[in-house]
């Protein structure tokens, strides 16, 4: 017959059940992402709004089919990548073990023992006969989670699986960008080197017209050094450009996972700068607290300092578990199983923090203080990316004015070297203005050449800005490095 002890115990636990399914939490509820004060538009766009279009496989934009090579590859291949998947791997583990304190633990252990006892006075020893004894028991225990202590580690596992998330798309940001760039970049260095040679090759024809005017009496000394320095000036760029190639080409390697040179054939022949004509949608400057992966993992790592508080805060309220038990033991195995030999034991448990000398409390106070810092750090990197979109829209608008203004230039310098070219070989023009039209030609034609790989480069700033990169779902359940012979096995002598 059950007492009053027992029935306010059943009362005790079936409050604990009731409570912990109630979903009690202690800590400070997360709101979501903080209301700060964002401009309404872009200022070099004051027109700005919310653009239908979508900045995934923004680089298609580029219409460069070899560029789409690399970029797919490097999806694939680059370790920087492959790390993030496994940190998201790392960070769904995580949660998978943290929700697990929600269940109970069991666990069992049986034994068998060989036995002899002996007993008698001093004068006397009386042996008994050897026996076995088989013993089996089965413990679980459940911690209640009354406060919401588990609750709140659960939650800050799911956020941080949530940041580990966008920093894996924040990664693959950064790397298409990094792809795109050092393409142009050794696209650029091409065309430079091609502009050096093919100029050179004329002032060398210059040279040598100066030469025969100099052999044949019309010419001075004067004039043949200047035209062959020229030309020697020039030539002494391509070494210059070709290392700087060299350099673009090695980082492409790496960014593929491959060797330094392991895209240098894809390479080895020139195609022109891209140059991209389709518009970016910026969309408004709020759409950054979504589209720029950046903020959306420092916003959920908010949310998980958020969490840890409620954490740490539960720790001091006290704490509840049921444990329980059952045990047998028997001489006889077939024994084991019959109630004249088991035993158990089953009851709710309390742990009251009563004095840590303020431990706990400032447990509490430690998480809230890593709460403003993550904070801090969200407020940062959404002024951050503010800031690489502003940036990106000035630098891509003004350099294309600059771009029309230098095709102009190189257009009449175009023409003013081959006016003043035919002019000298007639002998109407001297030898200064032939020299200063070539240098100014140069010039024009190596800057524009600059200004189109700073555009295409702002515009990919720009991709980068507004957090455009890879759309398609990435695979992060294949570990890099894949165990074999895990089972119980001989160990081998290490290397």
């Amino acid at each position: 017959m059950r007492g009053p002890i027992s029935r306010a115990g059943s009362a005790c636990v079936a409050l604990m059940l009731g409570s912990a399914l109630a979903g009690c939490a202690v800590g400070p509820d997360y709101a979501g992402p903080p209301r700060l004060a964002l401009p309404s538009h872009w200022s070099s766009n004051p027109a700005s709004h919310r653009d239908a279009g979508r900045l995934d496989r923004w680089w298609l934009r580029l219409r460069d089919p070899l560029l789409n090579r690399l970029i797919e590859e490097a999806v694939e291949a680059n370790p920087d990548v492959a790390k993030a998947k496994a940190v998201v791997r790392e960070a769904r583990v995580t949660l998978q073990q943290t929700a697990a304190s929600l269940f109970p633990s069991v666990s069992g252990t049986a034994s068998v023992t060989n036995n002899k006892t002996s007993a008698g006075s001093s004068s006397v020893l009386v042996d008994s006969a050897p026996y076995s004894l088989h013993q089996a028991s089965f413990d679980s225990s459940w911690e209640l989670d009354l406060f919401g202590g588990t609750q709140r580690s659960i939650e800050a596992a799911v956020r941080g699986q949530q940041s580990a998330e966008e920093d894996l798309r924040d990664s693959l940001v950064t790397l298409i960008g990094d792809v795109a760039a050092y393409y142009v970049e050794a696209r650029g260095y091409q065309a430079r080197i091609a502009l050096a040679q093919r100029t050179s090759v004329s002032q060398r024809d210059t040279e040598k017209l100066t030469r025969s005017k100099y052999e044949a009496g019309s010419g001075n000394a004067v004039d043949l050094a200047k035209a062959t320095a020229q030309a020697a000036s020039t030539e002494a760029n391509v070494p210059t450009y070709q290392a700087s190639l060299a350099a673009d080409i090695h980082r492409l390697g790496i960014l593929l996972g491959r060797p330094p040179d392991g895209v240098a054939s894809l390479l080895a022949r020139s195609a022109p700068v891209p140059a991209p004509r389709m518009p970016l949608p910026t969309g408004l400057p709020a759409d950054l607290l979504m589209s720029r992966p950046d903020v959306a993992s420092a916003e959920r790592k908010l949310a998980q300092a958020t969490a840890k508080i409620g954490q740490a805060e539960a720790d001091r309220y006290p704490a509840v578990s049921l444990t329980g038990s059952v045990g047998t033991s028997a001489i006889r195995a077939g024994d084991l199983a019959k109630y004249s030999s088991l035993s158990w034991s089953v009851g709710p448990s309390i742990t009251v923090p009563v004095f840590d000398a303020g431990k706990r409390l400032a447990t509490v106070r430690i998480a809230e203080a890593q709460r403003d810092q993550a904070f801090a750090t969200f407020h940062s990197t959404l002024l951050t990316a503010l800031e690489d979109v502003e940036n990106a829209l000035v630098s891509l608008s003004r350099e294309r004015v600059r771009a029309t203004k230098l095709t102009e230039a190189a257009r009449n310098y175009r023409e003013a070297a081959r006016l003043s070219r035919s002019l000298f070989e007639t002998g109407s023009a001297s030898f200064i203005d032939v020299l200063d039209a070539e240098r100014s030609l140069y010039s024009a034609e190596d800057s524009l050449i600059q200004s189109k790989v700073s555009a295409a480069k702002d515009y990919i700033a720009l991709a980068k800005a507004l957090g455009g990169g890879w759309s398609d779902p990435v695979d992060v359940s294949r570990p890099i490095i894949v165990d074999t012979n895990t089972g119980p096995h001989l160990r081998e002598t290490q290397k």
